[in-house]
């Protein structure tokens, strides 16, 4: 059997580049460490070698198909689970490649940049878009006002790429790690979890009211905008739904759109003296950054993305023992969060918090569901649904009084066709939350290799663990949040809310 091993994996190299000192998944490569495990130092055969070019035309990711080993990962992915089907096998024999339909560039198919194909890919066949010199540049040029902001998945994933326990919570960590490395503030996303909350809830209850109480034509359900890939596969595949989306921005762009305004007027700055580096879970983010609606500061509110697996390679880089940092802390104005924002690292996560936020807007009361956690809308079953009956609304809210307010969530792509399907045959929802990603952003594309579901459950179970030790558990109550509604927002769905924190959105042929 080592023989047998040994023979198929001198073959696979017989046949592969030998670039692996300058491959961006060197040292991390599975091919290089089966190499390393069966101890093959030679390879006895010169085999002929494929010559495709390169396609960088895609925002997010990189195809190098010389390096395809032809496992199908990534065809399985994107056409089984995400239902995209962006590439296939191609050609016959020995010129079967992994390709976009007749030989296009990435940029010119369905892709919805989710990623999760270079997630699964063993090689650096697919790979992100990597940003790790261009900040580094930024940060030693030392021009710009450069902020970092991190998204609440990293905090529970990063340690991965340290060799920590899957779930480690290294939040304090990421916070030294950035400031050492040059960051002038590092910001927490989950101050921008926190106030897209505010603006969507808000979203909600006026189409509820719109339809009850006006009798006006609204288009319900409301589907969560905060995931760029769910945008890109809704742009594509449904644009019949397009109204149904919420026009909230992202987390990520609600913050760039705020750092470059409110915060750079509090220190003095133009906006574009600020340079906003996101560190994500996702590689859509950085396709995201790039769409043209994403300038309500004049300029691009988010400079740069980098992925989990990228700020792990920054961090190796810079020297730092990331593991035995002293932990820090996220900076004050753009950094206090509840744990309603950390949640929304989850599947069922964005779902729970905007109940939080909306229940006790509704009712005075807190959401009648034990520790506030949805649990029916929790975990990793494909498609989740839960409902609830309004009672003792608010005479503002009376109008809800008796709703049974149905809601569902679904994660993956695949997923959320066959939600969306069973919509469009009858079932009523008032609110649906969809994650482009297998369990949500814990699970994205950038996150470090490989992501099994005992990974994804370890991530999910230290994220409510964040949430419950929290003394504030709901978006509404932050005080930073109050803050900036009363000097600068003034009120969500407000003239200049709407202009930083709400976008629109294309509709995009298939072909």
């Amino acid at each position: 059997v080592i023989n047998a091993r040994s023979t198929i994996i001198q073959l696979l190299l017989a046949s592969h580049p030998f670039d692996c000192l300058t491959c961006p998944r060197n040292g991390y490569c599975e091919l290089q460490s089966l190499a390393s495990e069966y101890g093959i130092d030679r390879v006895p055969w010169e085999g002929k070698t494929r010559h495709h070019y390169t396609d960088f035309s895609s925002p997010s990711i990189i195809r190098e198909p010389d390096k395809c080993i032809l496992c199908g990962r990534c065809v399985r992915i994107c056409e089984e689970i995400q239902g995209v089907a962006a590439i296939d096998f191609t050609r016959r024999g020995f010129d079967t490649m992994v390709l976009p339909p007749f030989e296009m560039d990435l940029s010119e198919t369905t892709c919805v940049n989710c990623g999760q194909c270079a997630l699964a890919c063993p090689t650096g066949a697919l790979h992100e878009v990597r940003a790790v010199e261009k900040v580094i540049q930024v940060l030693q040029e030392g021009k710009k006002y450069v902020v970092a902001q991190a998204a609440p998945a990293i905090r529970v994933s990063l340690g991965d790429f340290f060799g920590l326990p899957p779930g480690a919570n290294v939040t304090g960590k990421v916070a030294a790690g950035l400031r050492r490395m040059g960051f002038r503030q590092v910001f927490d996303t989950d101050f921008a979890a926190d106030l897209t909350i505010m603006e969507e809830g808000t979203e909600l209850l006026t189409r509820l009211k719109k339809a009850l109480v006006d009798k006006a034509p609204v288009a319900l359900p409301m589907f969560t905008s905060c995931s760029p890939g769910w945008i890109r596969y809704a742009e594509h595949f449904y644009p019949d739904i397009l109204p149904n989306i919420s026009t909230c921005k992202s987390p990520q762009q609600m913050f760039g759109a705020v750092a470059k305004t409110y915060f750079a007027e509090k220190i003095g700055k133009r906006p574009e003296d600020i340079y906003v580096v996101s560190v994500m879970p996702c590689t859509a983010k950085k396709y995201e950054a790039q769409r043209p609606e994403m300038n309500a500061s004049g300029v691009r509110d988010v400079d740069v993305v980098l992925t989990t697996r990228e700020l792990g390679r920054m961090i190796t880089m810079a020297g730092l023992d990331f593991a035995n940092l002293p932990d820090g802390t996220m900076d004050s104005i753009l950094g206090d969060s509840s744990g309603a924002a950390d949640i929304f690292a989850n599947t069922g996560g964005v779902m729970e918090a905007a109940l939080r936020t909306a229940w006790e807007i509704v009712t005075g009361r807190p959401l009648p569901f034990e520790n506030l956690h949805v649990k029916p809308v929790a975990g990793l079953d494909g498609i989740k649904t839960a409902s609830a009956t309004i009672t003792g609304a608010l005479p503002e809210w009376s109008f809800l009084e008796g709703v049974e307010l149905k809601v569902a969530v679904a994660h993956g792509l695949g997923n959320a066709r066959m939600l969306i399907e069973r919509v469009k045959g009858g079932e009523a929802y008032h609110f649906i939350e969809i994650m482009t990603c297998p369990g949500g952003c814990i699970g994205g594309g950038g996150q470090p290799r490989i992501t099994t579901n005992e990974v994804r459950l370890a991530r999910i179970k230290a994220i409510y663990k964040e949430d419950e030790g929290k003394q504030i558990r709901k978006s509404h109550l932050n005080p930073e949040i109050e803050q900036i509604y009363k000097d600068y927002l003034k009120k969500p769905l407000g003239e200049r809310s709407h202009h930083l924190l709400h976008t629109k959105y294309t509709a995009r042929s298939r072909v």
